[in-house]
C-alpha cells in the first residue's frame, strides 16, 4: 500500500511561534463508486460542459465563475480573483484561542486531518502537543483550504495533533427554524426507570472496530451475485411501528435482554457442569 500524500503544506502559527506542517486526511473513502451507463447497451456516459444557448461543448479553460446579485446582475470572477480574497497569508493556520474541549458541541465538527511536522518544526510541534495534552484544551483558528476559509479545532490524539475543520455558527441550523413536533406529554417515572435500565443493559466500552459497514458489504455481495448471472429478488421494505404502549415495549425489551443473559448463563453453567463431570 502506498503512503498517503499530504493534501496541504503550510505553517501552523500561535503567538510568535511558527511550525511548518503538512496536513494528511485522517479518513479514507470506502464508498462503492459506480459508473453511469446507458440503459439499453451499457455504454459509458460522460458529463461535459455545454452552453445552455447552443448545446455545444465548452472547454474548461474558457470558463469563468459567475455570481448573481439580488438585483439580477451577473458578476464574473476568475479563479485568480477569487484566490486573491484569501489575503496575504493563505498558507498559514492561525490559532486565535484555546478552549476546553467539552465546550464544543460535536455538531460543529466536520472533517479530521492529521497534522504532520516538516523539517525544522519538530521541537515546537512537540511543545504545542504537550501543552495541549496537559491543559486539556483545543486550539481554535482558521485558514484557507482550497476555495474557502475554514474554522478549525486543533487537538491532541494518540501522540499527534489532529485538525478538524468546523462549521461556522451560521451553518448550524437553529432548532427553532425546524418544523419539529413539540414534546408535549412528559414521560412517567416508571418509563424513565425502564428506559434507563435498558440503556444500562446495552452499555459497553467504545470499540470502533466492532462496527462494520454492513450496507457496503451487502451491496458487494449483491454485485458478486449479479456478476454470476443470478436474478435478484427485492425484499419488501419493513418499517418499524411506534408502540401503542411504550411501557409494555420497554418491559418486553428488558425481558428480551435479561432472557438472553439467562440463556447464556445457563449454557455456560451446563458447560461447566459437564467439564466437572468429565474430571
Amino acid at each position: 500500500m502506498s503512503r498517503a500524500r499530504s493534501i496541504w503544506n503550510g505553517t501552523l502559527a500561535f503567538g510568535e511561534v511558527a511550525i511548518p506542517v503538512k496536513l494528511f486526511s485522517a479518513t479514507q473513502d470506502r464508498r462503492i463508486h459506480f459508473k453511469e451507463v446507458r440503459l439499453k447497451d451499457g455504454c459509458r456516459i460522460e458529463h461535459r460542459l455545454v452552453g445552455a444557448d447552443s448545446g455545444r461543448e465548452v472547454r474548461r479553460a474558457s470558463t469563468l465563475k459567475a455570481y448573481e446579485t439580488s438585483s439580477g446582475k451577473q458578476v464574473l470572477l476568475s479563479d485568480e480573483e477569487i484566490g486573491a480574497a484569501r489575503g496575504p497569508r493563505p498558507k498559514v493556520i492561525e490559532l486565535e484561542h484555546f478552549v476546553a474541549a467539552e465546550q464544543i458541541d460535536p455538531v460543529f465538527y466536520d472533517r479530521p486531518y492529521v497534522v504532520g511536522v516538516q523539517e525544522g518544526g519538530e521541537r515546537a510541534y512537540r511543545v504545542l502537543l504537550a501543552a495541549l495534552e496537559k491543559a486539556e484544551k483545543v486550539g481554535i483558528g482558521r485558514f484557507v483550504l482550497r476555495t474557502r476559509e475554514q474554522l478549525v479545532a486543533l487537538r491532541p490524539r494518540g501522540g499527534a495533533l489532529i485538525l478538524h475543520t468546523m462549521r461556522f455558527a451560521d451553518e448550524v441550523v437553529d432548532r427553532s427554524d425546524l418544523r419539529v413536533p413539540a414534546l408535549r406529554r412528559a414521560p412517567t417515572p416508571k418509563e424513565i426507570e425502564m428506559a434507563q435500565a435498558l440503556v444500562d443493559t446495552l452499555a459497553t466500552d467504545w470499540r470502533p472496530s466492532r462496527f462494520k459497514d454492513r450496507y457496503t458489504a451487502d451491496v458487494m455481495r449483491l454485485i458478486r451475485r449479479k456478476a454470476k448471472g443470478e436474478e435478484i429478488e427485492l425484499p419488501p421494505e419493513q418499517e418499524p411501528e411506534a408502540p401503542d404502549d411504550l411501557a409494555a415495549a420497554l418491559e418486553a425489551s428488558l425481558d428480551g435482554r435479561h432472557g438472553g443473559r439467562r440463556r447464556r448463563s445457563t449454557a455456560g453453567g451446563g458447560r461447566r457442569r459437564r467439564a466437572r463431570a468429565r474430571r
